[in-house]
């Protein structure tokens, strides 16, 4: 029964970010968001729904959304939404959970994988994200 539920939460939960996707997509994005943007590499993590793979400290399967207006979603099943913010000024990315900014390293960046270190006091913490999965698209 709990794991019918965590998977309908989990469904609800996409179709609430898609649903947020959508309508931040008619909004301007910023410029593309890329460690190596000089080598021609335009893959941005903005608008997109990206879940914990691993981490040093965050739950895999918490998912983080970067929308473009610079909203932060974070969300997992074993906890309640969160809302905070995100900024990339001057090649330095700055995400602000619960009112409290923290620098954050970009690591790796690709289609695939968006792993970032995030400077929160005391040890830093290492998070390694993927593409989310989508709910099943009806036929």
């Amino acid at each position: 029964m709990a794991k019918l539920l965590c998977a309908m939460l989990r469904k609800r939960t996409l179709i609430l970010i898609s649903g947020l996707l959508f309508s931040a997509c008619s909004r301007q994005i910023p410029p593309e968001h890329s460690p190596d943007r000089a080598r021609g590499n335009s893959v941005s993590f903005v608008n997109k729904v990206w879940r914990v793979s691993s981490s040093s400290s965050v739950a895999p399967g918490t998912l983080y959304v970067f929308m473009s207006e610079g909203t932060l979603l974070i969300t997992s099943p074993n906890s309640k939404p969160a809302l905070g913010m995100w900024k990339y000024e001057g090649g330095a990315l700055t995400m602000v959970e619960e009112g409290i900014p923290y620098r954050v390293d970009i690591l790796m960046l690709s289609g695939d994988e968006f792993r970032i270190r995030s400077k929160n006091p005391g040890k830093p913490v290492e998070i390694m994200l993927v593409p989310a999965e989508g709910p099943p698209v009806p036929k």
